[in-house]
């Protein structure tokens, strides 16, 4: 029996789940990336697919866009389909000047206008990181390919088009490197359920810059950072 957004049979799913928003970029990392993938799930077109990396079992599955999206497919990952790690592989936009298209942020904390982690902690202050194993591997993996990554705090927004003007002067005098929509959630969830996550970014907007990448970017123009996380994933495995 599946969950009430996922149709995969018991097993389907790997211990450890890539997260991109987009089910077409699951898609293609499944059919480009991973040995011998079959789609396990596709629920409202939400596809999920499993196969292998290295001898390493590992699933991918698309969570739309936002927090509450986001939170229905891995909270139903985690409690019914048995998964334990967590890799959001998304996009977001570069706060940090220094930041270019396609750097990649990897969210060592995560911010938030979102209530769900007050929600869930009693109305106090929850602190929204990554879980060390995951951080550490990837980490090791970057520094053995010789692989810039810029690690440090985003902010995950309710609003792709926020209505506070200031917000982005407020974040860069701060500190933060970018800004997206899921992985303070994410976080939260892991930190309830005792299960691990990472949040792995590439820089698709710069709001300092017109343009950014196009739809077809976005959906197949990330492969190199999803092999980092692959490799770091199979590390001692």
């Amino acid at each position: 029996m599946g969950s009430a957004h996922i149709n995969a049979d018991p097993g389907a799913f790997a211990d450890t789940v890539l997260l991109p928003g987009d089910p077409c970029r699951a898609q293609h990392i499944a059919s480009t990336l991973l040995d011998d993938a079959v789609e396990v799930t596709d629920v409202r077109n939400m596809l999920g697919f499993t196969g292998g990396w290295r001898g390493m079992r590992v699933s991918v599955m698309g969570t739309g866009m936002g927090i509450p999206s986001m939170l229905i497919y891995a909270t139903e990952l985690a409690r019914h389909h048995g998964v334990r790690r967590f890799v959001r592989l998304g996009t977001c936009g570069a706060i940090a000047p220094e930041l270019d298209l396609g750097s990649i942020v990897v969210a060592i904390g995560a911010g938030t206008d979102s209530r769900v982690n007050r929600i869930r902690f009693r109305d106090y202050d929850f602190p929204a990181t990554a879980s060390w194993p995951l951080l550490e591997r990837l980490m090791r993996t970057a520094r053995e390919r010789k692989q810039a990554v810029n690690v440090g705090n985003v902010f995950s927004s309710d609003h792709f088009y926020h209505p506070d003007p200031e917000l982005r002067k407020t974040l860069a005098r701060l500190g933060f490197l970018a800004i997206e929509m899921e992985t303070a959630g994410l976080y939260g969830m892991a930190g309830e359920l005792g299960i691990q996550a990472l949040a792995v970014l590439a820089v698709s907007d710069k709001f300092d810059r017109p343009g950014g990448m196009s739809t077809e970017q976005r959906e197949t123009g990330l492969d190199d950072m999803t092999r980092l996380v692959l490799d770091a994933m199979a590390a001692d495995e």
